[in-house]
């Protein structure tokens, strides 16, 4: 897995404040048809391209966001939370008279009932473009990528535009550019751009059902564009990458499930730029910011990546390996907390899991389908060794946890050096405690706790004639207590 952390780059684009009210659905009003929403609770977050901007802190990176808003209570809001992620580096500009866009969601369970726009539209005055082009020349040394978000809300104006990318090449960095302009040639000088099929398909008035037509209306654009590559988001048929001089790779979509495609872009273009900047080829910078679109659909609202999801999926992927496949409890705690941000059911299941068989690989998918991210938490060889005796594990913890995070069930693997698993519940609070079906809840570790918290304890049935004693027996081995 690449090191983000010495990246810096700079986001310039559409900001906007993204808000999320959660809830549920119990019955339809009496007024009018259309579902009542029990609020429970509320999210805010940078959108737009400070969505982008949150996606390379998330990777690791450092990030300059550079965008406009108004001065008014969403301004205050929007800067407050840039200020409490350390790595993203608050470069806005206040427009005068431009209230900051504010786009607002109302969830139920994990469907988006409505949205609702509070935006300005027009495009940035003279004093706005020209405070604008002030900082990005003041901000772009010492970045080593340009990404410019566009979301037709006037702050990418052709001039700010041209005026940014001629300030990354003099500083000698690529630019990214996820356009909304059907007029391509508006990010003349940039090195790639990341449009949707619908986004290409307008722009070259040509079809883009199928990979050739796709590699058809990107060499038309690029043509007339003087763009030397150009990457198009398919959804679910994943992506194409073309460039100028004829070569063309495409990678399928890898998402396992999908609740909500919102910020899908701002998380490939992120990725994208952070592997080039990297070094990365940009085929192998594809590949990467595939398997973490694959992720990010996998989550409600506007959502992010982190690096050790994104390590998770390679493997799990059969990508490049990353040795390490375990989480300490810090990086654990952050990653469930993150996915039940996202309104995610996380799984809990824990064990020894010495020699991987079939047993184990039906409990963990059966624990998988119960939960909508899976963490598996092992016995250090210590505590293995307390367990099961002193001839145990027959695998090393780091063999164990490369084995158990290359399995697709499998979202998370952490260890315990504790004969039980109960901190560690506590510290995660899990919605779904798993555990098999020899065990009756009363004898399930943490299970009151999960319970008394609204969570379910969920026993799987096993596969007859399964377990590792057994193998470890018929290899001439002694079997543990």
């Amino acid at each position: 897995m690449v090191d983000f952390s010495a990246l810096r780059i700079l986001v310039l684009g559409d900001v906007m404040l993204d808000r999320f009210l959660y809830g549920a659905v119990e019955r339809i009003s009496p007024e009018a048809p259309v579902p009542v929403v029990r609020l429970g609770r509320t999210l805010a977050m940078p959108g737009g391209a400070g969505n982008v901007a949150r996606n390379i802190s998330a990777l690791g990176g450092q990030a300059v966001l550079v965008g406009l808003v108004g001065r008014d209570a969403a301004a205050a809001e929007f800067r407050s939370l840039l200020a409490a992620d350390p790595r993203l580096v608050d470069a806005l500009v206040e427009g005068e008279g431009r209230p900051t866009i504010c786009k607002m969601r109302v969830i139920a369970g994990n469907q988006q009932v409505v949205r609702l726009d509070d935006e300005v539209s027009a495009p940035a005055d003279a004093a706005e473009q020209a405070a604008l082009t002030g900082v990005v020349e003041a901000a772009l040394p010492g970045c080593q990528a340009l990404i410019l978000s566009d979301y037709a809300k006037g702050v990418l104006a052709p001039a700010v535009i041209a005026a940014a990318i001629a300030a990354a090449k003099r500083q000698g960095i690529p630019v990214l550019a996820d356009p909304k302009s059907e007029d391509f040639a508006l990010y003349r000088g940039a090195d790639c751009l990341t449009p949707n099929a619908r986004e290409l398909g307008r722009a070259a008035r040509l079809p883009v059902g199928t990979e050739a037509e796709v590699a058809a209306a990107a060499r038309k654009v690029m043509a007339a564009a003087g763009l030397p590559a150009l990457l198009c988001t398919r959804a679910e048929k994943g992506m194409t990458l073309v460039r100028a001089d004829g070569a063309v790779e495409s990678v399928p979509a890898e998402a396992r499930e999908v609740f909500d495609v919102s910020g899908a872009g701002d998380t490939v273009i992120a990725t994208l730029a952070l592997a080039h900047a990297a070094g990365r080829s940009l085929g192998e910078a594809m590949r990467l910011a595939n398997a973490a679109a694959g992720i990010v659909v996998g989550k409600l609202g506007t959502a992010t990546v982190s690096a050790d999801e994104l390590a998770h999926a390679l493997r799990a992927g059969g990508g490049a390996p990353d040795p390490v496949a375990l989480l300490d409890h810090a990086a654990a705690l952050r990653q469930v907390r993150d996915w039940q941000a996202h309104g995610l059911r996380v799984g809990f299941a824990n064990g020894c899991f010495d020699i991987l068989h079939a047993g184990h690989v039906a409990l963990l998918g059966a624990a998988r389908r119960r939960c909508d991210r899976l963490v598996v938490a092992l016995n250090t060889d210590a505590s293995t060794a307390r367990l099961k005796g002193p001839t145990r594990p027959v695998n090393p913890l780091a063999d164990r946890a490369a084995v158990i995070a290359a399995l697709a069930a499998v979202d998370a693997v952490v260890a315990f050096e504790e004969d039980t698993p109960l901190e560690l519940i506590r510290l995660l609070r899990p919605e779904v405690l798993i555990k098999g079906a020899d065990y009756r809840i009363d004898q399930v570790v943490g299970a009151d706790l999960v319970q008394a918290a609204g969570g379910e304890v969920a026993l799987i049935e096993l596969l007859p004639g399964r377990s590792t004693t057994g193998l470890v027996t018929r290899l001439g081995g002694k079997p543990g207590p």
